[in-house]
């Protein structure tokens, strides 16, 4: 399945690290599990490394538990295998530090996935009832580099090409220190994309729906810190303070793989300088109950062709929310997530690719899940998309278009997992859709209604 990421434009522009978007929810769960504490999955490489199992910091992949956050803001370092340890004394003789750290065994892990897609109504000239053998196939490094540096990388197989891309990288140096008697522990971070070194399962690329159907049609519209910028070279630094403040801030700049590099007057949705990104929240952890309150937000300036002249603008700001409860046999969760963006088509209004100067979409994402340990979890998740109509942005197309020049899309999405041991998983997704595109009849032009993109996807996933 082609990759894509949102334009700005109503359209799906290819992604030029090979990033696909309906392999990432399934990615992320295993990243999510390799990189926190909680009752779920993690990458085996992490499983290797710390001696623990993917419970200890998932409650299913992709959820992070406390001890999972903990995990990935320390830099992936915790070890608990033997290592190979080279010291270094110092000038006095009496102190000595490591300065080469490896572990005995190798940090890598394989990852498959394979997926069947039923749609209420077949795509224009295609056949129904797909299946995608394999939807993905990923290798994974994830682990410490060396004592407080770690990283977790991914390389996915694109399915249609045949090419193995760089789809995830987060490499991270973490310590602590104090000021009085409040510890704080703070990082700097590398990745290649504004939520890539999240720990939390709010925004994409890591929160649910965790896997999708690389065949099923997605809507069109989105906002740029849901998945705009991955591809792009990210270096930031974040803290914790008390284990109760984190503020995290990073700045982005293109940095394409796999196509026209440097980029020239042929490349599309090349940043302009840098794009800030931050994100501050609180967290409190009670006996039995968690939450997370925070906010994020990031700021891009985007040449749609080329690499000079005027951008288009795009100012994200969003509020995010997590609660856990764990009760005997298992845990809630609930996230939410509320994203306006504010848009400034200053390219685009130029050269007559967009009806007006100024635009804006608004995102509500919530979703709710209940995780019995024997191996079951229920989930239901709602995804309302609106903003501004456009006529040029959204205009009328087969499938991907908008009869009404609204991005507005709403809709539902049920799943049910089955987890029969830690690394294997077999999931059943229903998505169906009020709203499509901008309208729930016809929405298209092409005589397709919203309801047409509902679809039913049965996933099996496993990871060693």
């Amino acid at each position: 399945m082609k990759k894509f990421y949102y334009s700005g434009k109503g359209k799906e522009v290819p992604v030029p690290n090979k990033i696909n978007f309906s392999l990432m929810g399934a990615v992320i769960l295993f990243v999510t599990f390799s990189t926190m504490p909680v009752a779920v999955k993690a990458i085996p490489s992490f499983a290797r490394q710390t001696g623990l199992s993917c419970a200890t910091c998932h409650t299913v992949f992709p959820e992070l538990t406390s001890f999972g956050r903990q995990f990935k803001l320390n830099g992936y370092s915790l070890t608990n295998i033997k290592t190979i340890v080279q010291k270094e004394l110092s000038s006095n003789k009496k102190n000595s530090r490591d300065i080469l750290k490896l572990l005995h065994i190798p940090q890598v892990s394989l990852q498959f996935t394979t997926g069947f897609t039923y749609l209420a109504k077949n795509l224009p000239e295609t056949q129904n009832y797909n299946i995608e053998f394999p939807q993905s196939l990923s290798l994974y490094y994830g682990g410490e580099i060396t004592p407080h540096l770690g990283a977790f990388l991914q390389l996915t197989m694109d399915a249609t090409e045949g090419t193995f891309g760089i789809d995830m990288v987060d490499i991270r140096y973490s310590n602590h220190t104090q000021i009085g008697k409040a510890p704080i522990l703070y990082g700097f971070m590398l990745n290649n994309g504004p939520m890539m070194g999240d720990v939390w399962n709010i925004i994409s690329p890591w929160s649910y729906p965790y896997s999708a159907s690389g065949v099923a049609p997605t809507p069109s519209a989105g906002t740029m810190i849901q998945g705009g910028l991955m591809g792009a070279f990210g270096a930031g630094t974040y803290g914790l303070l008390n284990n109760f403040l984190y503020v995290g801030f990073s700045v982005y700049r293109s940095a394409p793989f796999g196509t026209v590099f440097p980029p020239d007057n042929t490349s599309e949705m090349t940043i302009k300088g840098v794009s800030p990104y931050w994100k501050v929240g609180i967290q409190h952890q009670w006996a039995k109950s968690y939450l997370y309150v925070g906010t994020v937000g990031l700021s891009t300036r985007l040449y749609p062709t080329g690499i000079s002249g005027p951008t288009d603008n795009y100012n994200d700001f969003g509020l995010t929310l997590q609660y856990e409860y764990a009760f005997a046999k298992g845990q809630f969760t609930l996230h939410g997530s509320y994203i306006f963006e504010n848009q400034q088509f200053n390219a685009s209004y130029g050269a007559e690719n967009s009806q007006f100067l100024n635009g804006k979409i608004n995102s509500f994402k919530t979703d709710a899940s209940i995780y019995f340990r024997k191996g079951y979890k229920f989930s239901l998740g709602y995804l309302n998309y609106f903003g501004n109509s456009d006529d040029i942005i959204y205009a009328p197309d087969s499938v991907s278009g908008s009869r009404t020049g609204l991005p507005n899309s709403s809709g539902i999405i049920a799943q049910v997992d089955f987890l029969p041991w830690e690394n294997t998983k077999f999931s059943l997704i229903y998505t169906s859709y009020f709203k499509f595109n901008g309208a729930s009849d016809d929405y298209d032009g092409f005589n397709r209604n919203a309801g047409d993109n509902n679809s039913i996807y049965l996933q099996f996933w496993f990871l060693f």
